[in-house]
């Protein structure tokens, strides 16, 4: 059985933003056995799984990023959404775009230090949509 939920998340500043319990608040009861299949709807914004504890970690990620796919670049040919939009574009196909996650005893099979982000590359990239599969 595919039981499929669509939800927006609020805005967030630009870089990397736990969101596991933003995402478990829009899911219903999970299956005792299964697959959380989450994928989000944009070109700009990524997700990704990662360090759920040490915020350095996320600072760390947004300076590695931001060093890796630089703003206001001569050779972006794509620039009228803005400078931030080309590299959001880049950084996006760095993460990904969707996360498949073991639901086990009815919770997601995380690692004690794992969580799920929302990885927003925009300055202003307004409210994200997600689609969330269970898969049981």
């Amino acid at each position: 059985m595919v039981e499929q939920i669509e939800f927006s998340l609020p805005p967030f500043r630009r870089g990397f933003h736990l969101i596991t319990d933003l995402v478990l608040k829009h899911l219903h009861e999970l299956p005792d056995v299964g697959i959380l299949q989450l994928f989000i709807k944009h070109t700009s914004a990524g997700i990704c799984i990662n360090e759920n504890s040490a915020h350095e970690v996320l600072k760390d990620f947004d300076i590695f990023f931001n060093k890796l796919v630089p703003e206001g670049k001569y050779f972006y040919i794509h620039a009228e959404e803005g400078m931030d939009d080309m590299p959001g574009h880049i950084k996006s196909v760095l993460t990904g775009h969707s996360l498949h996650i073991p639901i086990s005893q009815g919770k997601l099979n995380l690692g004690t230090w794992q969580g799920i982000y929302l990885c927003e590359f925009r300055n202003n990239g307004g409210s994200r949509k997600l689609v969330a599969s269970i898969i049981s």
